[in-house]
């Protein structure tokens, strides 16, 4: 109770701290019965622990080389101490602990669990010189320390893996006596002498991305791609993601596992692209030099290595499995999608890939993905040994290809090889820990047995770039160290098979409900075949359809992609895109829209007009024109008639339908598109025609007062024009020269058949007269010079009046 008065980081003179150590002593006399009845294990407080006790300080081991030491190597260990207690450790120093061997693989696992765990036991520590000390440690602050020994130093007995402990000892103000207050354990590979027989071992390294290529182009005859941002140029890019595998894959013995569609997109971007922005307008792209760079390193990595192409957009098998095999179109697609895989990586690469690989996320497989794993042409799927699980009761590890039937092979990786770098490796020390915790799995995979096997390590599809480099770190000393050879993945995979390895694949409801979570959705595959639908409807039509099939077939590609896993929200997204794009290029070709039509006579012509905005022609379309009611309105006896039509692109045409009516009145018509399989294209468009019907007896009673006007009209000149002669006869000037003087038009009865108005009464005008155009000349009606349909070709005679007109459309007879 006295220490705890005391200031914080203040140790108390020696003379007090006896006198209160005495007195603690006393006092804890009556109650020794007591404590001796609590448990081995109690201990201090976590409070108290965290303050001053064992794991007060974080040890951190930033690098470890060599990572596989041989004899007469030097051993150096550098990393950083931070105390995160309340108190100074003071004579604190940094040491090395090496613990008994590690013979099994599960044995490996528990020391990385207790990694950090000062309670676990860790070995004796080196010592002597080979140790870094510290006066003080102030709290919060981080301090480097580097350590180098000799490994015979280090006691090594024969091959196996050693945990190696980095402890920090020291002491505090509260507990003043040494103690190890921080440690890290790591693992130390040891097998000077070789290997008596190398584990042939294959490691994946996986070229994959998400999707970044939009389905939209350019009207342009190059098809100028649109990508949905530039973050592709930014994983391209020195130091990016996808430049860093390059780089580091290069350098090694791996069997490069690419997705076509980072190829294509890549490709697209080393010529002319644009970008989309938030608001739906496009901006040129600028980074053609980068993917020129990234592609010309990338033909440069593979020559001569093993490349296995993955289908195009690295479609999402299980996805497909669990859900799209009901929905039509769906295994369709993942066999187009593999069989433009190895036409683009020649194209790109200039190499021939192997096609016959199929990849299950995180190699989880069951009988369902294997079927449509298989169903493209891939007799080979890559599992993983946690989904493939050994029930055999093998003492080791068997190889990796397994017979699973049907001429079907299973290419199983080791599962704790595999994991190794899926954590966040952002970090230095977390980076060294499993480089060589992967070192030591692998070690002590090869000294299960003096049986050689073939081994596959298949990491995670997508690895940042910190952890690329600690998986190539590994890799490097892997193919450095005397227990492995590399292989490829083909030589992996025709590999002897052990007689015990487990060859039955699992059923579908052992699949991983994690994984399970983020896999794509029916609806998601439904939606896809509803635009493969459309997609099958539009393309029968044009006379070019590579525009237009190529970028909508990878764009359905990519929306079953794996990279959509976890992302719904995205992958709707991208979907309702591709859609909505292929509905706007659809509906560039259409029938324009028609308001009512007027038919005058029994017969006549009715026009529609089809419009093709799209940059290039169309074809194999029929244009039906309905009657809706037959006995009122027909054409050539049948109640539609249709006609093959063709459009060039950016123009219209007028297909005119001659038509039948029987009695006046309204009748519907429907016009309609259909491809030549009979399937409906677009919308129909839908108007009415009115029938007002015009008689031979109405004809000649129109005919008759046309000559009547005539008529009147003659008399009446001549009679004004005998009048006007008359009054220059009397004298009368002003007669002369005003031959409509009212007296000369009094001389006029109502005999000459003109009233006062001088309209003639020889017969009476028929103001009800039908609507009608007869050779170029016409009665004109109220309403009878009404504007042209936007879908109506010239008329064959001249406009009759500039005058407005009622709503209406006129039709040829």
């Amino acid at each position: 109770m006295a220490e705890a008065a005391d200031s914080p980081g203040t140790a108390p003179s020696p003379a007090r701290r006896w006198l209160r150590r005495t007195g603690a002593l006393l006092a804890g006399v009556p109650l020794l019965t007591g404590l001796l009845q609590l448990p081995a294990h109690a201990g201090p407080s976590d409070s108290a622990r965290a303050a001053s006790g064992p794991g007060s300080v974080a040890v951190a081991v930033d690098s470890l080389t060599p990572a596989v030491p041989g004899e007469g190597d030097t051993l150096t260990v550098s990393g950083t101490v931070t105390n995160k207690g309340k108190q100074a450790v003071t004579e604190a120093h940094v040491g090395l602990r090496v613990g008994p061997v590690l013979t099994t693989r599960s044995a490996i696992d528990d020391a990385a669990r207790d990694a950090d765990d000062p309670d676990v036991g860790g070995g004796t520590e080196v010592g002597g010189k080979y140790v870094a000390e510290f006066d003080k440690l102030t709290p919060g602050v981080a301090e480097h320390f580097t350590i180098s020994v000799p490994v015979d130093e280090l006691d090594l007995g024969g091959d196996g893996v050693y945990p190696l402990g980095v402890a920090l000892s020291g002491e505090t103000a509260a507990q003043p006596w040494e103690r190890v207050l921080g440690v890290q354990r790591t693992f130390l590979p040891w097998q000077p002498d070789g290997a008596e027989t190398q584990t042939r071992t294959t490691v994946l390294w996986p070229l994959i991305s998400t999707a970044h290529m939009t389905v939209e182009t350019g009207s342009d005859a190059g098809q100028t791609p649109v990508f949905l941002d530039d973050g592709l140029a930014a994983e391209i890019a020195p130091g990016g993601r996808l430049e860093q595998l390059l780089t580091l894959g290069k350098e090694l013995d791996v069997t490069w596992v690419i997705d076509p569609d980072l190829l294509a997109s890549v490709d697209a971007m080393a010529d002319s692209y644009r970008i989309r922005g938030k608001d739906g307008t496009t901006t040129a792209g600028t980074q053609q030099a980068v993917a020129k760079q990234w592609l010309a390193a990338l033909q440069e990595a593979v020559r001569d290595k093993e490349v296995v192409a993955l289908p195009f957009a690295d479609p999402d098998l299980a996805s497909l499995a669990h859900n799209g095999t009901g929905v039509t179109s769906s295994l369709s697609q993942l066999k187009a999608a593999t069989d433009v895989a190895a036409t683009t990586v020649e194209t790109v690469l200039h190499v021939t890939p192997s096609t016959d690989f199929a990849w299950p996320v995180d190699g989880a497989v069951d009988r369902s993905i294997v079927k449509v794993a298989t169903s493209a042409g891939a007799d080979k799927v890559i599992a993983r040994n946690d989904s493939l699980k050994e029930t055999g009761g093998l003492p080791y590890s068997p190889s990796a290809a397994r017979p699973i039937g049907g001429g079907t092979t299973a290419v199983v990786a080791d599962g704790r090889l595999s994991k190794a770098f899926q954590g966040d490796l952002t970090k230095a020390s977390a980076s060294t820990l499993a480089v060589q915790e992967f070192l030591a799995q692998s070690l002590a995979l090869n000294l299960q047995t003096t049986k050689q096997r073939s081994i596959v390590i298949a990491p995670q599809r997508m690895p940042t770039a910190k952890q690329a480099q600690a998986m190539a770190a590994a890799v490097t000393a892997l193919q450095g160290g005397p227990w492995t050879q590399p292989q490829g993945l083909p030589e992996a995979a025709k590999a002897k098979p052990d007689a015990g390895a487990t060859t039955k694949v699992p059923s579908r409801s052992a699949y991983p409900s994690s994984l399970r979570k983020q896999e794509l959705t029916r609806s998601a595959f439904q939606d896809i075949g509803t635009t493969q639908d459309k997609l099958d409807n539009f393309k029968v039509i044009l006379t070019d359809q590579s525009r237009v099939v190529t970028p909508f077939g990878r764009a359905v590609n990519r929306e079953m992609s794996t990279s959509w896993r976890g992302r719904a929200a995205e992958a709707s997204a991208f979907r309702q895109d591709v859609r909505a794009y292929l509905d706007t290029l659809a509906g560039q070709v259409k029938l324009i829209d028609k308001s009512e039509t007027k038919l005058s006579g029994r017969s006549a012509t009715i026009p529609v007009t089809v419009q093709n905005n799209l940059v290039q022609g169309v074809d194999h379309l029929v244009l039906r024109l309905t009657s809706t009611n037959p006995t009122r309105m027909e054409f050539g006896g049948e109640g539609f008639v249709q006609e093959r039509i063709e459009v060039s692109g950016g123009h219209s045409t007028t297909v005119k339908f001659p038509t039948s009516a029987h009695v006046n009145g309204k009748t519907t018509l429907i016009a309609q598109l259909y491809t030549e399989d009979g399937r409906p294209y677009g919308s129909a468009v839908t108007f009415d025609v009115k029938v007002t019907e015009i008689t031979a007896t109405v004809m000649l009673v129109i005919g008759g007062g046309v000559l009547l006007l005539v008529l009147a009209g003659f008399r009446m000149y001549t009679q004004r024009k005998r009048a006007a002669a008359r009054a220059a006869e009397a004298g009368d000037p002003q007669d002369a020269e005003d031959p409509q003087d009212p007296q000369d038009t009094e001389e006029t009865d109502g005999s000459d058949g003109a009233d006062e108005s001088g309209r003639a009464d020889d017969g009476p005008v028929n103001h009800d007269a039908p609507e009608e155009r007869l050779m170029g000349e016409s009665v004109v009606p109220p309403g009878a010079d009404d504007p042209e349909q936007p879908s109506d070709e010239t008329p064959d005679t001249a406009a009759e009046s500039t005058d407005p007109s009622g709503t209406g459309e006129r039709v040829d007879r």
